[in-house]
């Protein structure tokens, strides 16, 4: 799964980029194509689980982000950066709200508002623009033969057609299974998840008008949006222990870092939730799919677990940490053994039963 993080020239992008993934950019050149990473899920859950085991080995999961290429003139023009993003699961949209005379603006002057609906429209158009020559297509190839899946393509992109056209993402639609087979290879931007990282100063971090003002436009577009200081956060990742980083936090009033909220609404936005694997020798954090079934859970450990699945122990991560210990869990009864058709749940523990 991967989540592509774009933005304006000066935004701030670059930076969190680096502080999420770890990955530093010292060649500006780098940063004209696509530049991957990865960072880990964070997660106090996992952190009290490795804690409670005092494990050999501690797994967290990992989430790949790609930076792209600036979004400017000579790449919207090129449309190699809606090439690039049409690649990615998802999208980070970063965009600049803090104040530094000492940084640019391609515009001219930080509006948060007017950068965020600037690139939503561009990304709408590219969509609008698709939608168009595949219309002239398909009403072109229907005229010489009539073909009943053309016929049927040819509705629907009418109704892709209206919806961009009133500047409504297509993740707004509802589509039929057979439809979503239909444009499943098309590279349609606004059917991506979206979350905005609105880059602010440190003193703004707390803004309920500036949040409410993005929350207004993201919710009737099923945009996830947070506020981030990438600044701040450069900061913490300096500090050398852990201890430091949370006790610069409460200075600060920040309750988690940027890499946890980012983290969070990309796994909400991707669709994936969190299942542990617990014990002396590993303590190990994965991602699936929400509503999938224990063998596709176990899929992901190992295929052989999926193939061979017999039967999968489950408990609850909350169960567990009002027990104290697997021990007490299993005297309450409250340890239970599920089959092929049992749906996993965020922080549920597993222990597959399998035979190949």
């Amino acid at each position: 799964m991967k989540v592509g993080i774009i933005g304006l020239p000066q935004t701030g992008k670059k930076t969190l980029f680096q502080i999420l993934t770890g990955n530093e950019i010292k060649e500006p050149s780098k940063a004209a194509k696509p530049v991957p990473g990865a960072a880990d899920i964070l997660d106090s859950r996992f952190n009290r689980l490795v804690e409670m085991y005092d494990p050999k080995k501690n797994v967290r999961a990992r989430i790949d982000l790609v930076l792209l290429p600036k979004m400017e003139a000579e790449t919207i023009a090129k449309g190699s950066i809606f090439k690039d993003i049409a690649d990615m699961d998802a999208i980070c949209h970063v965009v600049r709200a803090f104040e530094d005379d000492a940084i640019y603006h391609a515009e001219g002057s930080v509006d948060a508002i007017r950068d965020f609906e600037m690139v939503n429209s561009e990304l709408i158009m590219h969509d609008q623009i698709f939608v168009e020559k595949r219309i002239d297509r398909l009403e072109a190839m229907v005229k010489k033969i009539k073909d009943e899946d053309q016929q049927k393509e040819l509705v629907l992109m009418g109704r892709l057609k209206e919806f961009l056209e009133s500047e409504t993402p297509l993740r707004r639609i509802e589509l039929t299974d057979d439809e979503e087979k239909m444009i499943r290879s098309y590279p349609f931007i606004t059917r991506k998840k979206l979350v905005i990282a609105v880059n602010v100063s440190e003193e703004d971090l707390e803004s309920g008008p500036l949040l409410s003002q993005f929350q207004l436009r993201c919710e009737t577009q099923e945009i996830e949006v947070m506020l981030v200081s990438a600044k701040v956060e450069a900061e913490i990742a300096l500090l050398d222990t852990q201890e430091e980083k949370e006790e610069f936090l409460q200075d600060l009033g920040i309750t988690q870092t940027a890499l946890e909220s980012l983290t969070k609404l990309c796994l909400k936005s991707l669709n994936l939730i969190s299942f542990f694997t617990v014990g002396k020798d590993e303590v190990r954090q994965w991602l699936v799919r929400k509503g999938a079934r224990a063998p596709r859970a176990a899929g992901v450990i190992h295929s052989d677990l999926e193939r061979g699945f017999i039967r999968a122990e489950v408990f609850k991560y909350d169960d567990l940490m009002e027990a104290g210990s697997e021990a007490e869990l299993k005297k309450a009864g409250r340890i239970y053994v599920e089959g092929k058709d049992y749906t996993v749940e965020d922080g549920d523990i597993l222990n597959i039963r399998f035979s190949v």
